[in-house]
C-alpha cells in the first residue's frame, strides 16, 4: 500500500454521494454543505470536504464573492476541501439561487433529486462529501486550496471511476439494492484519486504535507506513523525503519511538513484519541493505551494542554453536539 493510502486509511474518511442534479440554462446556484449528519458526527467527524462531479454538459464554478471562475465539463471533479460557499452556473452573470431553497424530490434511501433552470442546455452532476475529523486530517486539509479541479477523463487509468459513478447513479435512479453502498465507496475512491492527481500536478520543490507524502523518506515515515501511532517511536527508530540517518530524516521532515517527526506524532496521537473518545465507549485509560500513552494521567495532562478540557469532558461535549441536528441538513430532510 502506498503512503497516501496508509494515511487516508488512518484518517478515516466517511464518504457519501447524496444529490443528483440537473440544471438547464440559464442557471446559477450557490451552496455549501455544513456539518455532517448526527450519525456521522458520532464517529468523531466534524468537517466535510464537499465535491461535485459533472456527468453531462458544462458549467462554471467559483467561490462565492470571487470573480475568478473555472470552466468544467463532463468528467470533471470540483472539490471544496474547506466547505467554502461557492457558485455553479451556466453563467456567473445570472443571479444565484441558494440550493437550500430549491424544491427537491427524495426517494426513500436514494439520492436527492434536484431540478432547476430556464429550459436550455442541460448540465447534470452528482454531489457528495467526505466527512473527517479536522484534527486527525489537519496535515491533509492544510495542504489543500479552497477549491481544486481534477478531470477523470483526461488522466489515464481514471476513466473507470467516472464510468462506475455513472453506473452507481443509474442504479440509484432505478432503486436497485446496494446502490447507496456503491456510491459511498466510490466517493472515497474519487477523493483518493483526486488527491493523487492534485499532488502530482504541484510544482517540483514545493513543500507541504502532500509533498512530504511524495518524498521517499518522509512519505515512508508518515505512513509508518499513521499505520502504527501507538508504537514507541523515536527519531532514531523511525530513521532506521526508512533506511535514513536521523539528521537527514529530521531535516527533510521539518522542511516538508513544518514540524519534527515526534511533534507530528504527538499531535497525531492526541487527534486520534480525541476522535476515539467521541466515536466509541472505550474507557479513557484504554484510549490512552491504544494511542501510545504509558499512563492515563500522562494522557490526560497532554490532552488538556491540547484541547483545553479533560478527556471525559471532551466525550460529553461530543455526545451533546451529535444530538444537535445541522440546520442545513434539517432543511434537506
Amino acid at each position: 500500500m502506498d503512503p497516501l493510502s496508509f494515511v487516508l486509511q488512518s484518517i478515516r474518511l466517511d464518504g457519501a454521494v447524496f444529490l443528483n442534479a440537473e440544471f438547464t440554462a440559464p442557471w446559477c446556484v450557490e451552496a455549501s454543505f455544513g456539518m455532517p449528519e448526527p450519525e456521522v458526527r458520532r464517529t468523531g467527524a466534524d468537517h466535510v470536504v464537499f465535491f461535485h462531479c459533472l456527468t453531462e454538459g458544462r458549467c462554471l464554478a467559483s467561490l462565492a464573492g470571487s470573480q475568478d471562475a473555472l470552466a468544467l465539463q463532463a468528467g470533471d471533479l470540483i472539490f471544496f476541501p474547506h466547505d467554502h460557499r461557492h457558485r455553479l452556473g451556466s453563467s456567473m452573470r445570472v443571479p444565484s439561487i441558494d440550493t437550500d431553497g430549491l424544491p427537491r424530490h427524495t426517494p426513500p434511501g436514494e439520492l436527492i433529486e434536484l431540478r432547476h433552470g430556464g429550459g436550455g442546455e442541460a448540465t447534470r452532476f452528482v454531489c457528495g462529501y467526505l466527512a473527517c475529523n479536522r484534527q486527525v486530517s489537519r496535515g491533509l486539509l492544510s495542504a489543500l486550496p479552497q477549491m481544486f479541479r481534477v478531470s477523470l477523463r483526461d488522466v489515464p487509468g481514471s476513466a473507470w471511476l467516472f464510468d462506475m459513478l455513472l453506473l452507481g447513479v443509474r442504479e440509484s435512479a432505478a432503486h436497485r439494492p446496494g446502490a447507496a453502498s456503491i456510491l459511498t465507496k466510490l466517493s472515497e475512491l474519487l477523493f483518493a484519486e483526486a488527491l493523487r492527481h492534485y499532488a502530482d500536478g504541484q510544482p517540483a520543490g514545493q513543500g507541504g504535507w502532500l509533498a512530504g507524502l511524495r518524498d521517499p523518506l518522509v512519505g515512508h515515515a508518515l505512513a509508518l506513523l499513521h499505520q502504527q501511532p501507538a508504537h514507541p517511536w523515536t527519531v532514531d527508530a523511525l530513521a532506521r525503519a526508512v533506511a535514513s540517518s536521523r539528521s537527514a530524516l529530521g531535516e527533510r521532515f521539518v522542511r516538508l511538513t513544518g514540524e519534527p517527526p515526534m511533534q507530528y506524532l504527538a499531535g497525531l496521537r492526541l487527534a486520534l484519541a480525541a476522535q476515539a473518545l467521541r466515536a466509541g465507549q472505550e474507557t479513557v485509560a484504554r484510549v490512552a493505551e491504544h494511542n501510545g500513552y504509558a499512563s492515563e494521567a500522562a494522557f490526560t495532562r497532554a490532552f488538556k494542554r491540547r484541547y483545553g478540557v479533560a478527556p471525559s469532558r471532551w466525550r460529553r461535549q461530543g455526545e451533546e453536539d451529535a444530538t444537535a441536528p445541522s440546520p442545513l441538513l434539517a432543511d434537506r430532510a
